[in-house]
C-alpha cells in the first residue's frame, strides 16, 4: 500500500496514493460514519482548480483527489519523486469501492447522471455484486441545489441507509457536490466523473495500451470532438506549460484558494 499524502501539483493538492490506500481510507471513513469527500481528477480537473481560486478551495479542502488521469501520476511522480505505479482512475476505483462495500455490508447511493443512465447502471452492478446494496439512485438536476433542495437531498440520502455515495455529475459540479455534501452527510462523497456511463455499457474503454501511454483523452476526444475540443485541445497545453514552469523552479504555485461565497457547505 502506498500513501504519501498530498503534493502539490500546479496549485491543486493531489494525494500520492495507490489503488489499496485509497480503498482503504474510503472505506474506513464509510465504517466510521465519517464525512469524507472524494475526487478523482484528470488533467481537465486539475486546470479547474488552477484557472479558479474558489474552485481551488474546494478541492484542496477535499479529504482524497486521487490521480485519475496518466498525465497527473507522472506529474505526482516527475515533481515530488512519488515512485507510483499507476493512476488511480475513477471507474476502477469505483469497481473496487463496491466490490468492498458488497463484501463488508455497506449499502450505497448512487447521485447523478440521467434516468435513462441509472435505468441500464443499476442492474448491471446488481449482475456483477449480487450482495451489494443499492439504497437508492438519484438523477442529476443537472443544476445547482438551492439550499432546501441541498436539505431535501441530505434527507432522502440519509434516510436510505447509505454507507457511501458515488457522484457522477461532470466536472467540477461533482467535485461541488462532494465539497458541499459530505459534511451534511456524515459520510464519504466519491465524484467519479464518467464511470455511471462507462459502468452502464454506455462508454467503450479504450485500448490498454491508450490508457497506458496517457492517451484516454484522445480517445474521448474523438467519440465526442463537439463536447470536448476546448477541454483537450485548449487545457492540455496549458497543464504541460505550467508543469514544466513549475518542475524547473519558476513558478511556485499556491495551494491557496478563496472560500467560495455562496457555499452550502457549514463552516
Amino acid at each position: 500500500m502506498l500513501d504519501l499524502g498530498k503534493r502539490n501539483v500546479l496549485g491543486v493538492l493531489v494525494d500520492a496514493v495507490d489503488y489499496e490506500a485509497a480503498v482503504e481510507r474510503v472505506i474506513s471513513a464509510a465504517e466510521a460514519r465519517r464525512p469524507y469527500g472524494v475526487s478523482a481528477l484528470a488533467v481537465h480537473g486539475v486546470m479547474t482548480g488552477v484557472l479558479g481560486a474558489e474552485h481551488r478551495h474546494r478541492l484542496n479542502s477535499l479529504d482524497l483527489v486521487t490521480p485519475d488521469g496518466q498525465p497527473v501520476k507522472w506529474s505526482l511522480n516527475a515533481l515530488h519523486d512519488c515512485g507510483l505505479p499507476d493512476r488511480v482512475y475513477g471507474p476502477v476505483l469505483m469497481s473496487r469501492l463496491l466490490a468492498v462495500a458488497e463484501a463488508r455490508h455497506l449499502p450505497i447511493y448512487l447521485y447523478g447522471s440521467s434516468d435513462a443512465v441509472l435505468a441500464k447502471l443499476v442492474p448491471m452492478l446488481e449482475r456483477r455484486h449480487p450482495q451489494l446494496a443499492i439504497a437508492a439512485a438519484e438523477a442529476s438536476r443537472f443544476r445547482a441545489l438551492s439550499e432546501q433542495e441541498r436539505d431535501q437531498a441530505v434527507a432522502r440520502i440519509k434516510a436510505s441507509g447509505a454507507r457511501l455515495v458515488f457522484v457522477g455529475l461532470g466536472c467540477p459540479r461533482q467535485e461541488v457536490f462532494a465539497y458541499e455534501m459530505a459534511p451534511h452527510l456524515g459520510m464519504p462523497v466519491i465524484a467519479v466523473g464518467a464511470a455511471f456511463d462507462y459502468h452502464a455499457g454506455l462508454l467503450a474503454e479504450p485500448a490498454q495500451w491508450v490508457q497506458r501511454m496517457g492517451l484516454q483523452w484522445a480517445h474521448r476526444l474523438l467519440a465526442n470532438p463537439r463536447r470536448l475540443w476546448k477541454r483537450y485541445l485548449l487545457l492540455n497545453p496549458v497543464f504541460l506549460g505550467l508543469l514544466a514552469l513549475q518542475a524547473v523552479g519558476l513558478w511556485r504555485p499556491n495551494p491557496s484558494g478563496v472560500r467560495p461565497a455562496h457555499s452550502l457547505r457549514p463552516g
